[in-house]
Protein backbone atom coordinates (compact mmCIF):
# COMPACT_ATOMS: atom_id res chain seq x y z
CA UNK A 1 0.00 0.00 0.00
CA UNK A 2 1.25 3.10 -0.79
CA UNK A 3 2.62 6.20 1.75
CA UNK A 4 0.90 9.06 0.12
CA UNK A 5 -3.24 10.00 0.82
CA UNK A 6 -5.21 10.48 -1.89
CA UNK A 7 -6.10 13.86 -1.32
CA UNK A 8 -2.94 14.67 0.73
CA UNK A 9 -2.15 17.71 -1.53
CA UNK A 10 -5.69 19.37 -0.96
CA UNK A 11 -6.65 21.87 2.03
CA UNK A 12 -9.69 22.71 2.94
CA UNK A 13 -11.32 25.47 5.18
CA UNK A 14 -14.44 24.13 7.22
CA UNK A 15 -16.50 26.90 8.59
CA UNK A 16 -19.02 24.46 9.07
CA UNK A 17 -21.11 23.38 12.55
CA UNK A 18 -23.27 20.53 13.90
CA UNK A 19 -23.60 17.63 11.00
CA UNK A 20 -24.02 18.03 7.42
CA UNK A 21 -20.86 19.92 6.85
CA UNK A 22 -18.60 18.85 9.59
CA UNK A 23 -19.63 14.58 8.04
CA UNK A 24 -18.63 16.07 4.92
CA UNK A 25 -15.51 17.68 6.24
CA UNK A 26 -14.67 14.33 8.37
CA UNK A 27 -15.04 12.08 4.85
CA UNK A 28 -12.47 14.44 3.04
CA UNK A 29 -9.96 14.43 6.39
CA UNK A 30 -10.26 10.22 6.38
CA UNK A 31 -9.01 10.85 2.54
CA UNK A 32 -5.85 12.57 3.19
CA UNK A 33 -6.97 16.20 3.17
CA UNK A 34 -5.64 18.95 4.87
CA UNK A 35 -9.01 20.34 6.73
CA UNK A 36 -8.68 22.96 9.00
CA UNK A 37 -11.80 23.26 11.14
CA UNK A 38 -12.66 27.43 12.08
CA UNK A 39 -14.63 28.22 14.87
CA UNK A 40 -16.25 31.04 16.55
CA UNK A 41 -13.25 31.63 19.78
CA UNK A 42 -14.56 30.82 23.33
CA UNK A 43 -17.42 28.88 22.14
CA UNK A 44 -16.94 26.65 18.67
CA UNK A 45 -19.34 24.51 16.88
CA UNK A 46 -22.48 23.89 18.18
CA UNK A 47 -21.89 20.69 19.04
CA UNK A 48 -19.32 20.74 21.33
CA UNK A 49 -22.48 21.36 23.34
CA UNK A 50 -23.91 17.86 22.31
CA UNK A 51 -23.71 14.95 24.48
CA UNK A 52 -22.47 12.32 25.23
CA UNK A 53 -19.33 13.93 26.80
CA UNK A 54 -16.46 11.93 27.50
CA UNK A 55 -14.22 13.92 30.73
CA UNK A 56 -16.58 17.38 29.72
CA UNK A 57 -15.24 17.23 25.68
CA UNK A 58 -17.81 16.21 23.33
CA UNK A 59 -18.01 12.93 21.79
CA UNK A 60 -20.47 13.63 19.05
CA UNK A 61 -17.99 16.71 18.16
CA UNK A 62 -15.07 14.38 18.21
CA UNK A 63 -16.87 11.70 15.75
CA UNK A 64 -17.63 14.45 13.08
CA UNK A 65 -14.12 16.62 13.46
CA UNK A 66 -11.35 13.94 13.44
CA UNK A 67 -8.41 14.36 11.15
CA UNK A 68 -8.71 18.07 11.39
CA UNK A 69 -6.59 21.05 12.89
CA UNK A 70 -8.52 23.77 14.88
CA UNK A 71 -8.57 27.28 15.33
CA UNK A 72 -10.13 29.71 16.08
CA UNK A 73 -11.10 33.09 14.52
CA UNK A 74 -13.87 35.91 14.80
CA UNK A 75 -14.71 36.86 11.10
CA UNK A 76 -16.53 39.88 12.45
CA UNK A 77 -13.53 41.37 13.30
CA UNK A 78 -11.35 43.45 9.99
CA UNK A 79 -8.00 41.10 11.40
CA UNK A 80 -10.05 37.68 11.67
CA UNK A 81 -11.20 38.59 7.71
CA UNK A 82 -7.60 39.43 6.74
CA UNK A 83 -6.39 36.06 8.62
CA UNK A 84 -9.04 34.12 6.55
CA UNK A 85 -8.07 35.88 3.18
CA UNK A 86 -4.61 35.16 3.71
CA UNK A 87 -5.55 30.84 4.51
CA UNK A 88 -7.81 31.37 1.12
CA UNK A 89 -4.92 32.22 -0.61
CA UNK A 90 -3.07 28.86 0.09
CA UNK A 91 -6.44 26.80 0.15
CA UNK A 92 -8.33 24.61 -2.30
CA UNK A 93 -11.39 24.26 -0.97
CA UNK A 94 -13.69 26.94 1.61
CA UNK A 95 -16.68 24.78 3.74
CA UNK A 96 -20.13 26.50 5.01
CA UNK A 97 -22.90 25.87 6.04
CA UNK A 98 -24.12 28.88 7.08
CA UNK A 99 -27.67 30.27 6.02
CA UNK A 100 -27.13 31.56 2.20
CA UNK A 101 -25.81 35.03 2.46
CA UNK A 102 -24.07 35.34 5.48
CA UNK A 103 -20.56 35.22 4.11
CA UNK A 104 -21.20 37.74 1.21
CA UNK A 105 -22.38 40.00 4.44
CA UNK A 106 -19.16 39.62 6.08
CA UNK A 107 -17.10 40.46 2.51
CA UNK A 108 -16.33 36.29 2.27
CA UNK A 109 -18.88 35.11 -0.03
CA UNK A 110 -17.60 33.18 -2.94
CA UNK A 111 -17.25 36.31 -5.85
CA UNK A 112 -14.78 38.09 -3.15
CA UNK A 113 -12.70 34.91 -2.21
CA UNK A 114 -12.63 33.89 -6.12
CA UNK A 115 -10.64 37.19 -6.95
CA UNK A 116 -7.96 36.55 -4.02
CA UNK A 117 -7.88 32.90 -5.55
CA UNK A 118 -9.35 31.89 -8.90
CA UNK A 119 -8.70 28.11 -8.28
CA UNK A 120 -10.63 28.17 -5.11
CA UNK A 121 -13.83 25.83 -4.27
CA UNK A 122 -16.37 27.10 -2.98
CA UNK A 123 -18.26 24.27 -1.48
CA UNK A 124 -22.08 25.22 0.83
CA UNK A 125 -24.48 23.08 2.30
CA UNK A 126 -27.77 24.39 3.76
CA UNK A 127 -31.13 23.55 4.07
CA UNK A 128 -32.84 24.97 0.65
CA UNK A 129 -29.46 25.73 -1.06
CA UNK A 130 -28.17 29.32 -2.06
CA UNK A 131 -31.19 30.24 -4.83
CA UNK A 132 -34.59 29.64 -4.77
CA UNK A 133 -38.15 30.70 -3.20
CA UNK A 134 -37.09 29.15 -0.01
CA UNK A 135 -33.17 29.21 0.10
CA UNK A 136 -33.45 32.24 2.91
CA UNK A 137 -35.55 29.93 5.27
CA UNK A 138 -33.78 27.83 8.22
CA UNK A 139 -33.15 24.17 7.61
CA UNK A 140 -32.75 21.39 9.33
CA UNK A 141 -32.69 17.02 9.11
CA UNK A 142 -36.15 17.19 10.57
CA UNK A 143 -37.18 19.73 8.00
CA UNK A 144 -35.53 18.22 5.21
CA UNK A 145 -36.86 14.63 6.37
CA UNK A 146 -40.22 16.53 6.04
CA UNK A 147 -40.46 18.30 3.26
CA UNK A 148 -37.84 16.08 1.32
CA UNK A 149 -40.81 13.79 1.57
CA UNK A 150 -38.58 11.06 3.84
CA UNK A 151 -41.08 10.88 6.48
CA UNK A 152 -44.48 10.44 4.27
CA UNK A 153 -43.09 6.87 3.36
CA UNK A 154 -41.42 6.11 6.38
CA UNK A 155 -43.23 4.08 9.43
CA UNK A 156 -45.81 1.45 9.03
CA UNK A 157 -49.57 1.66 7.55
CA UNK A 158 -52.19 3.66 9.88
CA UNK A 159 -49.56 5.29 11.87
CA UNK A 160 -48.61 8.88 11.22
CA UNK A 161 -45.35 10.44 9.31
CA UNK A 162 -42.16 9.33 10.95
CA UNK A 163 -38.45 10.92 11.07
CA UNK A 164 -35.45 7.96 9.98
CA UNK A 165 -33.62 6.51 13.51
CA UNK A 166 -30.68 9.27 12.18
CA UNK A 167 -29.91 12.67 10.75
CA UNK A 168 -30.07 10.89 7.32
CA UNK A 169 -31.02 14.51 5.76
CA UNK A 170 -27.74 15.47 6.84
CA UNK A 171 -25.44 12.96 6.42
CA UNK A 172 -27.01 12.58 2.62
CA UNK A 173 -26.14 16.57 2.41
CA UNK A 174 -22.64 15.87 3.28
CA UNK A 175 -21.96 13.31 1.42
CA UNK A 176 -23.47 14.93 -1.82
CA UNK A 177 -21.15 18.37 -0.91
CA UNK A 178 -17.83 15.68 -0.78
CA UNK A 179 -19.00 14.61 -4.53
CA UNK A 180 -19.52 17.92 -5.61
CA UNK A 181 -16.44 18.77 -3.92
CA UNK A 182 -14.48 15.74 -5.66
CA UNK A 183 -15.83 16.45 -9.25
CA UNK A 184 -15.33 20.35 -8.90
CA UNK A 185 -11.38 19.55 -8.32
CA UNK A 186 -11.64 17.30 -10.82
CA UNK A 187 -12.69 20.05 -13.38
CA UNK A 188 -10.08 22.44 -11.74
CA UNK A 189 -7.85 20.10 -13.54
CA UNK A 190 -9.00 20.71 -17.01
CA UNK A 191 -10.59 24.81 -16.62
CA UNK A 192 -7.67 25.79 -14.19
CA UNK A 193 -10.47 27.21 -12.19
CA UNK A 194 -12.53 26.34 -8.62
CA UNK A 195 -16.57 26.76 -8.73
CA UNK A 196 -19.51 27.33 -6.40
CA UNK A 197 -20.35 23.93 -5.31
CA UNK A 198 -24.33 24.54 -3.90
CA UNK A 199 -26.09 21.68 -2.07
CA UNK A 200 -29.33 21.03 -0.07
CA UNK A 201 -30.49 19.12 2.38
CA UNK A 202 -34.40 19.25 1.12
CA UNK A 203 -32.82 18.18 -2.46
CA UNK A 204 -30.67 15.71 -1.39
CA UNK A 205 -33.55 13.87 0.51
CA UNK A 206 -35.58 14.11 -2.57
CA UNK A 207 -33.73 12.72 -4.59
CA UNK A 208 -33.36 9.51 -2.04
CA UNK A 209 -37.03 8.76 -2.68
CA UNK A 210 -35.46 6.99 -5.93
CA UNK A 211 -38.49 5.25 -7.68
CA UNK A 212 -41.14 7.50 -5.29
CA UNK A 213 -41.56 9.87 -8.10
CA UNK A 214 -42.22 7.43 -11.01
CA UNK A 215 -44.60 5.19 -9.21
CA UNK A 216 -46.70 8.87 -8.60
CA UNK A 217 -46.40 9.62 -12.28
CA UNK A 218 -47.49 5.95 -13.40
CA UNK A 219 -50.39 5.57 -10.56
CA UNK A 220 -51.25 9.46 -9.81
CA UNK A 221 -51.46 8.07 -6.18
CA UNK A 222 -48.92 9.10 -3.20
CA UNK A 223 -46.44 6.10 -2.16
CA UNK A 224 -48.17 4.69 1.31
CA UNK A 225 -46.03 4.22 3.90
CA UNK A 226 -45.58 0.19 4.48
CA UNK A 227 -43.92 -0.24 6.96
CA UNK A 228 -40.79 -2.58 6.17
CA UNK A 229 -42.19 -3.22 3.26
CA UNK A 230 -40.96 -2.37 -0.66
CA UNK A 231 -43.42 -0.87 -3.33
CA UNK A 232 -41.55 -2.91 -5.57
CA UNK A 233 -40.35 -5.74 -5.15
CA UNK A 234 -42.06 -8.78 -2.50
CA UNK A 235 -40.89 -10.56 -0.41
CA UNK A 236 -38.98 -8.16 0.95
CA UNK A 237 -39.55 -7.16 4.50
CA UNK A 238 -39.06 -7.68 8.21
CA UNK A 239 -40.31 -11.35 9.38
CA UNK A 240 -40.54 -12.12 13.21
CA UNK A 241 -38.86 -15.39 14.08
CA UNK A 242 -38.75 -16.69 17.80
CA UNK A 243 -36.74 -14.85 19.09
CA UNK A 244 -36.67 -11.61 17.33
CA UNK A 245 -36.61 -10.17 13.56
CA UNK A 246 -34.79 -11.14 10.25
CA UNK A 247 -35.49 -9.28 6.64
CA UNK A 248 -35.17 -11.80 3.43
CA UNK A 249 -34.37 -10.08 0.41
CA UNK A 250 -36.23 -11.86 -3.05
CA UNK A 251 -35.41 -9.61 -5.41
CA UNK A 252 -36.60 -11.88 -8.41
CA UNK A 253 -38.28 -14.82 -9.40
CA UNK A 254 -35.86 -16.58 -9.40
CA UNK A 255 -35.29 -16.13 -5.76
CA UNK A 256 -39.01 -16.68 -5.20
CA UNK A 257 -38.88 -19.87 -6.30
CA UNK A 258 -35.67 -21.17 -4.67
CA UNK A 259 -37.40 -19.65 -1.43
CA UNK A 260 -40.52 -21.44 -1.83
CA UNK A 261 -38.91 -24.89 -2.81
CA UNK A 262 -35.86 -24.84 0.03
CA UNK A 263 -37.25 -22.77 2.67
CA UNK A 264 -40.78 -22.75 3.36
CA UNK A 265 -40.87 -26.35 1.18
CA UNK A 266 -44.31 -25.49 -0.72
CA UNK A 267 -43.53 -25.30 -4.36
CA UNK A 268 -47.56 -24.41 -4.96
CA UNK A 269 -47.19 -20.80 -3.81
CA UNK A 270 -44.29 -19.96 -7.07
CA UNK A 271 -47.79 -21.01 -9.40
CA UNK A 272 -50.20 -19.43 -6.79
CA UNK A 273 -52.42 -16.54 -8.82
CA UNK A 274 -51.75 -14.16 -5.28
CA UNK A 275 -48.15 -15.04 -6.08
CA UNK A 276 -47.01 -16.28 -9.29
CA UNK A 277 -45.07 -13.12 -10.47
CA UNK A 278 -43.48 -10.18 -8.36
CA UNK A 279 -46.37 -7.48 -9.01
CA UNK A 280 -48.63 -9.79 -7.39
CA UNK A 281 -46.42 -10.62 -5.05
CA UNK A 282 -46.51 -6.87 -3.75
CA UNK A 283 -50.00 -6.42 -4.18
CA UNK A 284 -50.40 -9.59 -1.49
CA UNK A 285 -47.45 -9.42 0.31
CA UNK A 286 -49.79 -9.43 3.82
CA UNK A 287 -50.73 -12.40 2.94
CA UNK A 288 -47.43 -13.45 2.22
CA UNK A 289 -45.83 -12.11 4.69
CA UNK A 290 -48.21 -14.78 7.11
CA UNK A 291 -47.56 -17.26 5.49
CA UNK A 292 -43.43 -16.86 6.00
CA UNK A 293 -43.90 -16.38 9.25
CA UNK A 294 -46.42 -19.26 10.34
CA UNK A 295 -45.06 -22.15 8.32
CA UNK A 296 -41.14 -20.68 8.95
CA UNK A 297 -40.08 -17.99 10.68
CA UNK A 298 -42.24 -18.46 13.88
CA UNK A 299 -40.86 -22.58 14.08
CA UNK A 300 -37.20 -20.65 14.39
CA UNK A 301 -34.67 -17.97 16.14
CA UNK A 302 -33.45 -15.47 14.09
CA UNK A 303 -29.58 -16.85 13.53
CA UNK A 304 -31.61 -20.22 12.67
CA UNK A 305 -33.56 -18.38 9.88
CA UNK A 306 -31.18 -16.14 8.35
CA UNK A 307 -28.22 -19.08 8.15
CA UNK A 308 -31.26 -21.63 6.83
CA UNK A 309 -32.22 -19.00 3.85
CA UNK A 310 -28.44 -17.84 3.01
CA UNK A 311 -27.47 -21.48 2.95
CA UNK A 312 -30.02 -21.65 0.09
CA UNK A 313 -29.07 -18.68 -1.86
CA UNK A 314 -31.10 -15.95 -0.61
CA UNK A 315 -30.61 -12.72 0.29
CA UNK A 316 -31.39 -12.36 4.38
CA UNK A 317 -29.79 -10.89 7.63
CA UNK A 318 -30.95 -10.14 11.13
CA UNK A 319 -31.72 -6.88 12.17
CA UNK A 320 -28.83 -5.66 14.26
CA UNK A 321 -29.03 -3.24 17.29
CA UNK A 322 -26.65 -1.32 18.16
CA UNK A 323 -25.07 -3.35 20.38
CA UNK A 324 -24.91 -6.25 17.86
CA UNK A 325 -23.10 -3.87 15.04
CA UNK A 326 -20.51 -2.85 17.44
CA UNK A 327 -19.83 -6.41 18.09
CA UNK A 328 -19.72 -7.75 14.86
CA UNK A 329 -16.05 -9.25 13.64
CA UNK A 330 -16.78 -8.79 10.04
CA UNK A 331 -17.91 -5.10 10.49
CA UNK A 332 -16.05 -4.36 13.74
CA UNK A 333 -13.01 -5.99 12.54
CA UNK A 334 -13.37 -7.09 8.75
CA UNK A 335 -14.21 -3.44 7.67
CA UNK A 336 -12.73 -1.41 10.61
CA UNK A 337 -15.84 0.63 11.12
CA UNK A 338 -15.10 1.36 14.23
CA UNK A 339 -11.45 3.17 15.04
CA UNK A 340 -10.59 3.58 18.10
CA UNK A 341 -8.28 7.03 18.54
CA UNK A 342 -6.46 8.35 22.01
CA UNK A 343 -8.00 11.82 21.99
CA UNK A 344 -6.17 14.78 24.43
CA UNK A 345 -8.86 14.97 27.02
CA UNK A 346 -11.17 12.02 26.58
CA UNK A 347 -8.40 9.53 26.45
CA UNK A 348 -9.23 6.19 24.68
CA UNK A 349 -12.62 6.71 22.55
CA UNK A 350 -14.22 4.82 19.58
CA UNK A 351 -15.00 6.79 16.81
CA UNK A 352 -16.81 5.49 13.04
CA UNK A 353 -14.84 4.17 10.26
CA UNK A 354 -14.83 5.58 7.11
CA UNK A 355 -17.31 3.29 4.67
CA UNK A 356 -14.92 4.20 1.97
CA UNK A 357 -11.91 1.52 1.52
CA UNK A 358 -9.10 2.45 -1.15
CA UNK A 359 -6.62 -0.47 -2.52
CA UNK A 360 -3.56 1.75 -2.70
CA UNK A 361 -3.84 5.13 -0.44
CA UNK A 362 -5.37 4.00 2.75
CA UNK A 363 -8.10 5.80 4.01
CA UNK A 364 -8.57 6.35 7.85
CA UNK A 365 -8.41 8.45 11.33
CA UNK A 366 -5.02 9.61 11.69
CA UNK A 367 -5.92 12.14 14.43
CA UNK A 368 -8.51 12.73 17.26
CA UNK A 369 -10.47 16.04 16.67
CA UNK A 370 -8.86 19.49 17.89
CA UNK A 371 -9.68 20.98 21.60
CA UNK A 372 -10.88 24.55 20.84
CA UNK A 373 -8.10 26.59 19.16
CA UNK A 374 -5.50 23.68 19.13
CA UNK A 375 -3.66 24.76 16.25
CA UNK A 376 -4.21 28.53 16.44
CA UNK A 377 -0.33 29.28 16.84
CA UNK A 378 1.10 26.47 14.67
CA UNK A 379 -0.89 28.16 11.64
CA UNK A 380 -1.19 31.54 12.50
CA UNK A 381 2.89 31.02 12.52
CA UNK A 382 2.82 29.27 9.28
CA UNK A 383 1.26 32.83 7.93
CA UNK A 384 3.79 34.42 9.07
CA UNK A 385 2.76 36.07 12.43
CA UNK A 386 5.05 36.49 15.13
CA UNK A 387 4.42 35.65 19.03
CA UNK A 388 3.79 39.61 19.81
CA UNK A 389 1.29 40.09 17.15
CA UNK A 390 -0.63 36.91 18.13
CA UNK A 391 -0.61 37.63 21.55
CA UNK A 392 -2.07 41.64 20.56
CA UNK A 393 -4.68 40.12 18.21
CA UNK A 394 -5.99 37.17 20.96
CA UNK A 395 -6.03 40.64 23.19
CA UNK A 396 -8.32 41.88 20.57
CA UNK A 397 -10.69 38.98 20.72
CA UNK A 398 -9.59 38.07 16.63
CA UNK A 399 -9.22 34.44 17.78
Amino acid sequence: MSEHLALENIRILDLTRVIAGPYCGAMLADLGADVIKIELPGRGDDARAYGPYVNGESLYYGNLNRNKRGITLNLKSEEGKEIFRKLVKESDVVLENYRPGVMDKLGLGYDELKTINPRIIYAAVSGFGSYGRYSKRPGYDIISQAMGGLMSVTGHPGNGPTRVGSAIGDVLGGMNLVIGILAAIEARHTTGEGQRVDVSLIDSVVASLENAYQRYEVSHENPKRMGNAYASIAPYDSYEASDGWFVIGCGNDKLYKQFCDNILHMPELVTDPRFDCNVNRVANNLELKAIIEETFAKKHTVSECVDMILAAGIPAGPIYNVSDIMEDPHIRDDREMFVHVDHPVMGDVILNGNPVKLSDTKVGIRFPSPTLGQHNEEIFHSLGYSDEELAALKEKGVF
